[in-house]
């Protein structure tokens, strides 16, 4: 099953619809207004476009500060589908008031309405993202963001674009008035169909004070070390995404010297890029929560951010109020549209699994007021972006050396991120590795444990093997090292940040031995995946070595079970013993090895025989060595 099987399923349908036509509806009135200020501002105040499409900016953005932190305690305590089809009950009433302003030509009341859209927005944005863990299996997620994520690009996309054109057709506030009211309606009506979702914390007492409660939100959103920088680096794509949107318009005029329709343009290769990029991570990521993908997205920000910079044309040297026809006539501008679109691919591979990775590791508890925690974060992100790219343009700054200035940043911030959390870069070599030297297939991962202690077991083929298994489960892995090992510098690099456990024999070091076995127990107590090859050594003919009694030791102890694994393939790539040492003849084999990990049924502990255990890796392992 892909991705797209969940468009066809009603505990994920109507959810996405939902979404989809409120990010919809709420650019389709945004945009109009927005052109009605640029266009007609004089008929309605004395105040200049360029204010009034700031104040309408800094309107719609307010909510997410003041109402945020009450909307995560109302998605944690009550059941989320009543309370998605109140807050698009809501939207009715505010769509409705939209026409009353237009009608009357209130610019205040559209002002008004502008900032209650704010509101609503964010009373669902919690509720939103909380909901899905809800519906989706773990392996789901990813695809599940995935299509919520480029949704909303798409949404945004067309709804910015149909906003415009209406605005500006004969009696273009009837015609918006009538199609925000029909969206609105629309999605009530879409979320009727959202099966329950049960409250997390049905008995949490609210705190109606927005600043105490703010800030007990950020708190939540602390509480996990992991969680909080994968807030942050979301945090860090929205400051980034507001400052390349907000430049578009000037960069469209002035660089490109094109019109009002080169700006759509641009928004266009870049929402496409985002919602292109969210729909590959399902792929690339192998249905799991694949955080590897984090880092190569902030490594395609930054190059691709350098090169749109140093494609970009001085200002003014293409003319100006030139018809698209006459812009994307130039080479030049399609280098441009590919590094756009390229932007919003990696910046789809960078906020997918973020997204994804916030969902599986929050408490479920409290996971929707860690959910408005990064909404609040992300609005201040935004509003710092706004203030830094109108001073520096005010400096002087070219707008094409803010790019390059985006770019810079997003390498030091990402590394900072990867330095806190060496897991992302631990992910990313993992993933880099079955990607490039390897294409890996699994069968039967699901007999993995979701939760609770377990010791893997599997043939030892290659230097290798503990990071190909890494890739192919969903939890992380102890694995059990010679620490000889912990001296390669990648390698070492690698077990350090998965806590593997060095062991030595008992006649080179046996109080190392003795802690390793102690280190494994503690694990196994403490819940977690403990990862062994129970032949002690790294075969140097492509058959199995003897099962050494240790695995025998560690279950009598700790009494979890055994899940045996057999690794295909590995026998004659660069990181194996074919043939004399490793890495002897690097890439002998090329790039792209097929290569595979069968999992078998779990043995319980009661049942475990050494020589038996042997003979089920033999057998999942078969002739393919």
């Amino acid at each position: 099953m892909t991705q797209f099987s969940l468009m066809h399923q009603r505990r994920f349908l109507p959810f996405f619809l939902t979404q989809f036509l409120g990010a919809f509806n709420d650019n389709v009135y945004k945009n109009a207004l927005v052109v009605l200020m640029t266009f007609q501002a004089a008929r309605y105040t004395e105040l200049s476009a360029g204010v009034l499409v700031n104040l309408a900016a800094g309107l719609f953005i307010l909510p997410f500060f003041l109402f945020s932190a009450t909307a995560g305690q109302l998605a944690d305590k009550f059941e989320k589908s009543h309370l998605m089809r109140l807050i698009k009950l809501a939207e009715i009433v505010i769509m409705a008031l939209a026409a009353t302003a237009f009608a009357l030509e209130s610019l205040p009341l559209m002002l008004t309405t502008l900032f209650l859209m704010g509101a609503q927005s964010s009373l669902f944005g919690p509720v939103k993202y909380a909901i899905l863990p809800q519906h989706l299996a773990e392996t789901e997620l990813v695809g599940g963001n995935a299509l919520v994520e480029s949704g909303t690009f798409i949404a945004i996309l067309i709804g910015t674009i149909a906003g415009g054109v209406m605005i500006a057709l004969p009696g273009g506030t009837v015609w918006v008035s009538v199609a925000v009211l029909v969206l609105a309606v629309a999605g009530y009506f879409a979320s009727r169909g959202i099966p329950l979702a049960p409250a997390a914390d049905a008995g949490l007492r609210m705190n109606w004070n927005p600043l105490t409660q703010t800030w007990r939100t950020i708190g939540f959103t602390r509480s996990n070390r992991t969680v909080f920088l994968s807030v942050l680096g979301i945090s860090w794509f929205w400051f980034y995404g507001a400052l390349f949107l907000s430049q578009f318009p000037g960069y469209a005029k002035d660089v490109l010297g094109g019109d009002e329709y080169a700006v759509t343009l641009l928004l266009a290769m870049f929402s496409v890029g985002i919602g292109a990029g969210s729909l590959l991570c399902e792929k690339l990521s192998g249905k799991h929560v694949e955080i590897g993908l984090v880092p190569f997205g902030s490594i395609g920000l930054s190059l691709f951010a350098l090169d749109l910079w140093w494609a970009s044309p001085a200002a003014g040297a293409m003319g100006e109020g030139l018809a698209i026809g006459a812009v994307l006539s130039q080479a030049i501008a399609w280098r441009v549209l590919f590094d756009l679109l390229m932007i919003g691919l990696f910046g789809g591979f960078f906020i997918v699994p973020l997204y994804a990775l916030i969902q599986s590791r929050s408490a479920p508890s409290h996971r929707s007021r860690i959910i408005a925690g990064n909404n609040i974060l992300n609005a201040l992100f935004m509003v710092v972006a706004a203030g830094l790219g109108a001073g520096l343009l005010a400096a002087g700054v070219s707008i094409a050396q803010l790019f390059l200035m985006t770019a810079i940043l997003n390498g030091f911030v990402a590394l900072y991120i990867y330095t806190l959390v060496p897991e992302f870069l631990l992910r990313f070599i993992v993933w880099v590795l079955v990607h490039t030297v390897y294409r890996l297939q699994v069968t039967g991962d699901e007999q993995i444990p979701e939760d609770g202690p377990a010791v893997i077991v599997a043939n030892h083929v290659s230097f290798v093997d503990a990071l190909v298994i890494m890739a192919a489960s969903r939890r992380p892995i102890r694995f059990v090292m010679d620490h000889h090992i912990f001296r390669w510098p990648i390698l070492s690099f690698v077990f350090r940040t998965s806590r593997a456990i060095p062991i030595a024999p008992a006649k080179e070091d046996p109080a190392m031995m003795e802690k390793a076995f102690d280190t494994v127990a503690e694990a196994l107590a403490a819940g977690e995946l403990v990862g062994l090859f129970p032949e002690g050594r790294i075969t140097d003919t492509g058959e199995m070595k003897p099962f050494r009694p240790g695995i025998k030791r560690i279950i009598e102890r700790s009494p979890v079970p055994v899940v045996p694994m057999a690794l295909r393939g590995l026998w004659g790539s660069t990181f194996s013993r074919k043939d004399g040492p490793a890495l002897r003849k690097p890439l002998r084999r090329g790039l792209f090895n097929r290569i595979a990990l069968v999992v078998g049924a779990p043995v319980a502990p009661d049942a475990l025989r050494v020589d038996a255990l042997q003979n089920t890796v033999a057998a999942l392992r078969g002739d393919q060595k």
